[in-house]
């Protein structure tokens, strides 16, 4: 098989059959679908591709794109799948059983890893709440038979130095629960070896005489695993595109920079508004983004087109 690399934008369409695909633009935002007892559309719609510039974007079920999707061709998975929180998706009730939910993750990571190239990188983005505090750790223990936990990265939303405070969070009312400040991103391998470009994250020295003192090449240092990154100021839903669990774009840019392969084929199987593919389209990266969501898909065409427009202009 001719490598993803090489292929154009468009050339994994011949890896869906034809009825499952519709190709033209996305529509616009349309009722969301009935939802069957594992919180999935009873349903499942039909799966729809669209390029934007370089990158793909599928509505689709992640577990059907993925079975059509090469294997060995992707570089960089960063995703931030549904928590099981009760969150609230236009097309996906966040709330099933958690066998069940556990189940369904194991089958989409075993999914991935197929997608994988041999030194890919898998970053996943996954939190537990104060009631519900175990899940992400049953998660990544079950996903033992399939990868190597190569590193476990600390997302910081929001830090406390003294008597000052810095980020955003969402606070907790509560006389026994902690407000949340963070969240898991589990560095996930298929052997655990996989060479990481850790300056490519790096911060600089406080002492600068540890460059010359420790023979550094530069000023910077391994930033480590504990990463700060806040969010914008939002006050509104609307400012998050109607969307309950997005991201900020240096999360994903961190972890594409990390991995340190140039121009890198980046996955992420739960799209949502499409922010792993705008950090693609930052990092020279080629995205493909899957999403259940007709409504989200839509955003993050927008969103996509609007930033290579930005880019030209600039």
């Amino acid at each position: 098989m001719m490598p993803f690399d090489s292929l154009q934008a468009d050339s994994l369409v011949h890896h869906l059959p034809d009825h499952e695909l519709e190709p033209g633009p996305e529509p616009g935002p349309e009722p969301g679908p009935d939802l069957g007892p594992t919180g999935t559309p009873a349903v499942e719609p039909a799966v729809r591709r669209s390029a934007v510039g370089r990158h793909l974007l599928y509505r689709g079920d992640c577990l059907t794109v993925m079975e059509r999707l090469p294997p060995d061709s992707i570089d960089v998975v960063v995703t931030s799948p549904p928590y099981n929180l009760g969150l609230s998706y236009r097309s996906y009730a966040d709330r099933r059983a958690e066998e069940d939910y556990l189940d369904w993750m194991v089958a989409v990571a075993a999914g991935i890893r197929r997608l994988m190239r041999a030194d890919a990188s898998f970053f996943l983005n996954i939190t537990g709440s104060s009631s519900m505090p175990w899940l992400p750790f049953e998660l990544i223990v079950r996903l033992r038979s399939l990868f190597r936990l190569q590193n476990h990265i600390t997302w910081v939303k929001s830090i406390s130095i003294g008597d000052q405070s810095v980020g955003h969070f969402k606070p907790i009312t509560s006389r026994r629960y902690l407000h949340r400040n963070h969240e898991h991103v589990f560095h996930l391998t298929r052997d655990g070896a996989v060479p990481l470009q850790r300056l490519a994250v790096g911060v600089p020295f406080k002492d600068k005489s540890n460059i010359a003192r420790r023979g550094h090449a530069q000023d910077l240092r391994c930033r480590g695993d504990s990463w700060f990154i806040p969010y914008d100021t939002v006050r509104r839903r609307a400012q998050k595109f109607d969307h309950p669990g997005t991201f900020p774009v240096m999360l994903p840019r961190m972890c594409m920079r990390l991995h340190g392969k140039p121009m890198p084929v980046v996955l992420d199987p739960f799209m949502g508004t499409g922010t792993t593919l705008l950090a693609a389209e930052q990092e020279g990266g080629r995205g493909v983004g899957i999403e259940l969501d007709a409504s989200y898909v839509a955003v993050a065409r927008t969103r996509l087109q609007a930033s290579m427009k930005a880019a030209r202009a600039a």
